[in-house]
């Protein structure tokens, strides 16, 4: 995938298999998985096997997630994006734009998401042209769930996975055509 975004302090890029050490280390922190369904990583393999789904998803959608790098230090701190869900039914659907990202513990805090996930918006809703965004997280990730508040996300309603986890169904429009 040819497309590289920028902010004032992160670059996001596609993923490379370089990144997979990072991408462990990230995902092997239980405080990282604590609002995700799944468990934390236990082999560099997981991270290996992530980045090759993901760079299917770049060829079959022509988007998705994205390493987030500290401009200033070259450092891997997440990763931020849009993903095309055609793979599994969330919340009753699929065949939809979600938002998501995930940070590493040592950058939360910080801005970084609010400011990857603007980029992420405007380049979703001018040059992709996507009329509709989704996203969902935990019920009670306060910090991800007050992101998506500030971006101009509407929460939708909640609901229970298949597997008993109550979960926020978030969505925001583009108007961008109207204005």
């Amino acid at each position: 995938m040819n497309l590289t975004l920028e902010t004032s302090r992160l670059l996001l890029r596609p993923f490379e298999l370089s990144d997979a050490q990072d991408l462990f280390n990230m995902d092997a922190n239980p405080n990282v998985r604590r609002y995700l369904w799944q468990k934390p990583s236990k082999q560099l393999e997981d991270s290996k096997l992530l980045i090759a789904y993901i760079h299917k998803q770049y060829v079959e959608n022509n988007i998705g997630r994205f390493a987030t790098i500290l401009k200033d230090t070259n450092e891997f701190i997440g990763w931020t994006g849009i993903k095309y869900v055609n793979d599994h039914v969330e919340n009753g659907q699929t065949n939809f734009y979600d938002y998501g990202y995930r940070l590493n513990e040592a950058f939360w805090g910080k801005g970084y998401a609010t400011e990857a996930s603007e980029a992420w918006l405007d380049y979703g809703f001018t040059q992709i042209n996507i009329q509709t965004l989704h996203a969902f997280t935990h019920h009670a990730n306060g910090a991800s769930n007050q992101i998506l508040s500030k971006l101009g996300m509407d929460f939708i309603e909640d609901y229970i996975a298949a597997d008993g986890v109550k979960w926020n169904w978030w969505k925001l429009n583009n108007n961008l055509k109207n204005a």
